[in-house]
């Protein structure tokens, strides 16, 4: 979470490494076990781990309008520094990709037209998807500031409005799941949500007691959505089809929640733990694009060396196999990632008030 001006977040880069943290379990559980359909209210966020992604969106709504509060901004410098960030490793997740094809039974002229949709369409490789959503979500940001500059009930409008889009669209096809979870028709929610909580960020300074029962309701919110189905589960359910109209803006608020009251509440410690745990959100998006590659082995040798009888062990497993992960991370982070950040330009120039003249 450092930006170009050199603000770094830790504790932001904390809720990065729980994110990735989330979405690597849930890839990584299958390999390793099947995933028992009882679990705890805590443990069913690790077993319906793709959640982490609307950690992750929620998140960056959050950390943009930190950056961008009270500035003028480049659009231009700021669209090309997103790309500078974003681009160098997509593209090296997509090449390697490419090859894999070439050596398997793909058809390479399919890959590539899935490619090349991927700048509008979810079709990504290694959950690219969610970039793409993300640049989407980038090209809205300065309506979204403008809108909140006029007026924030105008801002909390779009919430509405966006449910009654994918009520109509769940109307009309009978289902809006992928549309709700792969693209920014159902994700625009939480950015937004995102950027409001941290313009209301003092609401929840020391509020430990909303902030509990706001994890409490969420859990428990979860657990029932787990025991229904999940994410997989019965497009004939009575309760599925239709919650996904809801479930990302249920999601955006409890974690925009969450995440200004834990930015806002604390002074993170810069001791070892924070700060491994702020490496671990370091590298977490070559973990996001690169796990996929790995998680199946990984999964294999935890299996064959690790007792996984039970829920409890399997979520540990993913933990040990996240962190296992490191030496990769860290490599993709120092070679691919970070040798492009140096052509980031300051996108926002702050103005301090003129000193009243002397008399």
């Amino acid at each position: 979470m450092k930006s170009t001006s050199g603000a770094y977040y830790i504790g932001l880069d904390h809720v990065r490494a729980l994110a990735a943290l989330l979405v690597f379990s849930w890839h990584f559980l299958p390999f390793c076990a099947p995933p028992a359909q009882e679990v705890s209210p805590l443990l069913s966020l690790f077993v319906q781990g793709h959640t982490g992604v609307s950690l992750f969106m929620c998140l960056s709504g959050y950390l943009f309008a930190k950056l961008l509060d009270d500035g003028v901004i480049n659009w231009r410098a700021f669209w090309t520094n997103r790309a500078l960030r974003l681009l160098p490793l997509l593209l090296f997740v997509i090449l390697v990709k490419a090859v894999l094809v070439l050596t398997g039974d793909g058809k390479i002229s399919g890959y590539i037209k899935d490619c090349l949709k991927g700048v509008f369409q979810p079709t990504l490789p290694n959950g690219g998807w969610s970039i793409t959503v993300e640049f989407h979500f980038y090209l809205l940001l300065p309506v979204f500031l403008v809108l909140l500059k006029r007026s924030k009930r105008l801002f909390l409008l779009l919430l509405p409005v966006f449910i009654l889009v994918r009520l109509l669209l769940y109307l009309h096809y009978g289902t809006v799941q992928n549309l709700a979870y792969m693209t920014i028709l159902g994700r625009v929610d939480q950015f937004a949500l995102g950027i409001f909580a941290f313009h209301i960020q003092s609401v929840f300074v020391k509020r430990h007691i909303v902030a509990a029962a706001t994890m409490v309701l969420f859990l428990s919110f979860h657990a029932f959505f787990h025991a229904a189905g999940g994410f997989q589960g019965d497009p004939r359910s009575e309760f599925l089809p239709p919650l996904w109209i809801v479930m990302t803006t249920i999601e955006g608020v409890a974690y925009s929640v969450l995440i200004a009251w834990y930015d806002s509440s604390f002074q993170h410690s810069a001791g070892p733990i924070s700060r491994f745990i702020g490496l671990l959100g370091t590298y977490s998006y070559s973990n996001y694009l690169l796990h996929p590659f790995f998680v199946p082995h990984i999964g294999r040798v935890f299996s064959r060396f690790m007792y996984l009888g039970g829920m409890n062990m399997r979520i540990l497993a993913s933990v040990l196999a996240f962190v296992s992960m490191v030496p990769v991370t860290y490599l993709s982070y120092r070679f691919i990632e970070s040798p492009f950040l140096k052509f980031r330009r300051r996108y926002i120039q702050r103005f301090t008030p003129a000193a009243p003249p002397v008399s």
